[in-house]
C-alpha cells in the first residue's frame, strides 16, 4: 500500500459522492474539508489504522478546538466533521477495505435548531423599505417579493434565468440541493414585482437577477453584465433589513425560514411544506413546528374549560 492510500480513497469517495450520488459541488468541497481536517490531525496512511480510541481523540480535539481568535466549533459543525468522517468509512466497507465500521460512530446528542423568523408585519416592513423607481430598486423589491413568496434557497434565487419564470401560470420548477427538482408558486404581489423590474431591463442577458452598475472596460472590452450572486442578494437584503429598523440579524435564509412558518401558522400541513421546501427528511422540516406551538396557547384559551 502507498504510504497516501488514505487519500487516494479519499479522492475516490468524493468521486463517488459525485457520480453516483450526484452531490452538489458544494456538498463535495465541504466532505473534502472535512476529510482533510481528519487526515491532517491524524497523519494516518492507512484505511486499517482507523480505530474507534482515534475517532474518540479526533472528537475531543474537534470540541476543544480554537482559531486565532479563541473561537471554537458550534457542536451542529463538529456534527458535519463526523458526518463525512462516517460516510467516508461506510465507502471503504461498501469496497471491503479493513478499516472501522461507520456503524460505530455515533453522533452526540444536538441542542434542537434555534430558528430565526420574521413575523409577518416585520415581512412587510422589510419589503415597505425598498422605495424608488429605479431599476436597482425594481430589482431589490423582486428579490425580497420572490424570496418570501417561493421559500427558495439564496442559491436557488442566484441561479434563475429569466425564461424559468413562469409570470403566466405564477408556478415554475427549480433544481435544489442534490440536483432534486421540485415546484413553486408565485404570489400576486411577487408576480408583479417581476413584471415592473424586467420592464425595465434592455439587456439580454439570460440571469433573472443582474447587477445594474455599468459594465467595467476590461482590456478595452466592457465587461458583460453578470448575474447576482448569493453574496451579493445577502447584502441586498441585509441592507434593507437595517433600513426598516430590524434589530435581528436577516438572511435571506430568515425569509426561508418565515416562508415556512407562515405556511404552518396558517393551517398548512407539515408534508407540503416539506415538499415546498425541497427537504428529503420530513425530520428537516420539523424545526419548524416547535415555532408554531405559541399559538396552541390561543386555542388552550379558546376551548378550554368552556363549562366551568
Amino acid at each position: 500500500m502507498s504510504t497516501n492510500k488514505l487519500r487516494t480513497l479519499k479522492n475516490e469517495f468524493l468521486e463517488y459522492l459525485e457520480i453516483e450520488r450526484n452531490r452538489s459541488q458544494l456538498t463535495i468541497r465541504n466532505y473534502d474539508h472535512y476529510l482533510c481536517s481528519f487526515l491532517n490531525w491524524s497523519k494516518l496512511a492507512h484505511p486499517a489504522q482507523i480505530t474507534a480510541e482515534i475517532v474518540r481523540k479526533y472528537r475531543l480535539y474537534l470540541n476543544r478546538y480554537k482559531d486565532d481568535k479563541e473561537k471554537g466549533l458550534k457542536k451542529v459543525t463538529q456534527d458535519y466533521y463526523v458526518i463525512a468522517l462516517r460516510g467516508f468509512l461506510k465507502y471503504l466497507a461498501k469496497r471491503d477495505i479493513e478499516t472501522l465500521s461507520g456503524e460505530k460512530i455515533e453522533l452526540g446528542k444536538s441542542h434542537e435548531r434555534e430558528v430565526e423568523f420574521l413575523e409577518t408585519e416585520e415581512v412587510m416592513r422589510l419589503i415597505e423599505a425598498v422605495s424608488g423607481n429605479k431599476i436597482s430598486d425594481l430589482r431589490d423589491r423582486a428579490i425580497l417579493e420572490l424570496l418570501f413568496s417561493t421559500g427558495l434557497r439564496v442559491s436557488e434565487i442566484s441561479n434563475l434565468d429569466c425564461e424559468n419564470v413562469n409570470l403566466k401560470s405564477g408556478e415554475f420548477s427549480v433544481r435544489g440541493k442534490g440536483e432534486k427538482i421540485r415546484l413553486v408558486f408565485i404570489s400576486e404581489s411577487a408576480k408583479n414585482a417581476i413584471k415592473k423590474y424586467l420592464s425595465k431591463r434592455k439587456d439580454v442577458d439570460p440571469a433573472l437577477f443582474i447587477n445594474i452598475k455599468k459594465p467595467k472596460n476590461v482590456d478595452g472590452k466592457k465587461e458583460k453584465q453578470m448575474r447576482l450572486t448569493p453574496r451579493s442578494i445577502q447584502r441586498i437584503v441585509r441592507k434593507y433589513a437595517i433600513r426598516a429598523g430590524i434589530v435581528k440579524r436577516v438572511t435571506p435564509h430568515t425569509l426561508r425560514h418565515s416562508f415556512a412558518t407562515d405556511l404552518l401558522v396558517n393551517g398548512a400541513d407539515i408534508r407540503s411544506v416539506q415538499s415546498l421546501l425541497g427537504h428529503s427528511s420530513i425530520t428537516t422540516t420539523q424545526i419548524y413546528t416547535h415555532i408554531t406551538n405559541k399559538h396552541l396557547k390561543d386555542i388552550h384559551t379558546k376551548f378550554h374549560s368552556k363549562r366551568r
